[in-house]
């Protein structure tokens, strides 16, 4: 039987690394994402190595483009069974600095997608009369409050909140709805996250980054492979008995 994900963000770094594996253990998958040029590149790319994939391009803020995503990736291959919320906004911003168009997008973008994908994805299980993973992306800071991260933290708590309520809401239609919260994962926003901090604290890059990096208990940056792993589980069978939990893939960082 073909099962089939979408994955928001899956034109690049965590989502790309996300989109690879799910590829890799027999997903058909959606690369779904604001840039449908860099989509289309990575589905190309996973076509040419034997696996299926289409390109579709998303605003996560949008509700109706959300919906429309996900309908377009039932058309493309005849079932839907995995949504991976992925996309997202992680600006720098100092207490002071917040204005009120920063907290309208970032909000929009992070708690926004993550709603209207559990919307879209419920209607579409609904449609195909079977139940289904909803799998959502929140951080590290989304458990701990982070330094300089105000609008960030608070969205990644309220995708928590948001997956503990949807998962007790849909469990009777045999949906599952977890989270992941990677930590210090070595990607182009990370990069652009730990530049910003270093250059508030009149630091270069490197500082930036080791301010995030030192509570690591196993003494390394995450790869979005590593949490492409994670995911992997969540998207699969042997997660079935697990719903409303946050799967911290952050090597360490904090243990609950």
């Amino acid at each position: 039987m073909k099962r089939v994900a979408m994955v928001t963000g899956g034109g690049q770094g965590i989502g790309e690394a996300i989109v690879r594996r799910l590829s890799d253990d027999g997903f058909a998958v959606a690369v779904a994402d604001l840039n449908l040029e860099t989509a289309q590149g990575v589905a190309q790319s996973i076509n040419d190595n034997g696996g299926q994939a289409t390109a579709v391009q998303v605003d996560v803020s949008d509700r109706d483009s959300v919906f429309a995503a996900v309908q377009q990736t039932a058309d493309a291959f005849g079932d839907f069974n995995v949504l991976v919320s992925n996309a997202g906004l992680g600006p720098t911003t100092p207490i002071d600095t917040i204005t009120p168009e920063q907290f309208d997008l970032v909000y929009h973008v992070n708690v926004g997608g993550v709603l209207w994908g559990i919307q879209a994805a419920h209607e579409m299980f609904k449609k195909f009369s079977h139940g289904g993973k909803i799998i959502n992306a929140t951080s590290q800071a989304g458990v701990v409050g982070n330094p300089n991260l105000a609008l960030y933290s608070g969205t990644k708590f309220a995708v928590r909140g948001v997956t503990q309520v949807a998962a007790r809401d849909l469990a009777a239609e045999d949906i599952t709805v977890n989270a992941y919260a990677p930590g210090i994962v070595d990607t182009p926003m990370m990069r652009d996250i730990a530049h910003q901090v270093g250059a508030n604290a009149g630091k270069d890059d490197a500082w930036g980054m080791q301010s995030f990096a030192k509570d690591i208990a196993l003494g390394r940056l995450s790869q979005a492979s590593d949490v492409a792993n994670a995911v992997a589980f969540l998207a699969g069978s042997d997660s079935d008995y697990i719903t409303g939990q946050t799967l911290e893939v952050d090597g360490g960082m904090q243990f609950h």
